[in-house]
């Protein structure tokens, strides 16, 4: 009998398991309790996240909040991720990568344009994926927020310039976070291939919630 790596050591049984295509959208319910891991299948692929309380959407992930509250800018395995009204929404139970980002942003055709030249800008980014996804329960582009950057390696320099280089995740490495409301998530599975953060080459990762 064959063993999944990708699932060991995941708490319940699973409810959910999908494949996410490259540069492709993603969003599901996850219900307070549940864990939902992300995989890194192929290593070096940013997975761009947002939350958003199932009771009420106007409460949704804070990067301000979450940074204030544990003093760091980056995200590691006990991170608690809050919203714009200071409570938990999910907590990072475990990561095998070292840390995340929550202060990169998401790609769009405008920054795009701006950073690699007018010739990108039809090039797909994680805003339109954001909106996709958004718009099947009624959100628009007032409801993107700051969101973090799973498996993206964004350092910051001494004179406080932020930097996109390439990513520590590998094949396989996994990302654990534990619904301390029910949320909503959202993903963009980054489609940009004119910064290292996906090494240049877009792949898929795989959403796993257990209960």
């Amino acid at each position: 009998m064959t063993i999944d790596p990708h699932i060991a050591g995941l708490p319940g049984a699973i409810i959910h398991d999908e494949v996410v295509a490259a540069r492709a959208p993603w969003l599901h319910h996850v219900a307070a309790g549940q864990t939902l891991r992300i995989v890194d299948l192929e290593g070096n692929q940013a997975v761009d996240f947002l939350l958003y309380a199932q009771a009420d959407d106007a409460e949704r992930y804070s990067a301000q909040d979450t940074v204030a509250a544990q003093g760091n800018l980056f995200l590691r395995a006990g991170t608690v991720l809050r919203s714009n009204e200071g409570r938990a929404m999910m907590t990072i139970a475990g990561t095998t990568v070292e840390y995340h980002d929550t202060i990169g942003g998401a790609c769009s055709c405008e920054s795009n344009t701006l950073r690699y030249g007018h010739h990108t800008k039809s090039q797909h980014a994680c805003v339109e994926n954001f909106l996709e996804a958004n718009l099947t329960e009624g959100r628009g582009k007032r409801d993107i927020v700051s969101n973090i950057n799973f498996f993206m390696n964004v350092p910051v320099e001494a004179d406080g310039a932020l930097g996109i280089v390439d990513g520590i995740s590998a094949p396989g490495l996994t990302v654990d976070l534990r619904a301390d409301m029910d949320v909503i998530v959202v993903v963009s599975n980054c489609p940009q291939i004119n910064n290292p953060c996906n090494g240049f080459n877009p792949t898929t990762v795989r959403m796993i919630v257990t209960a």
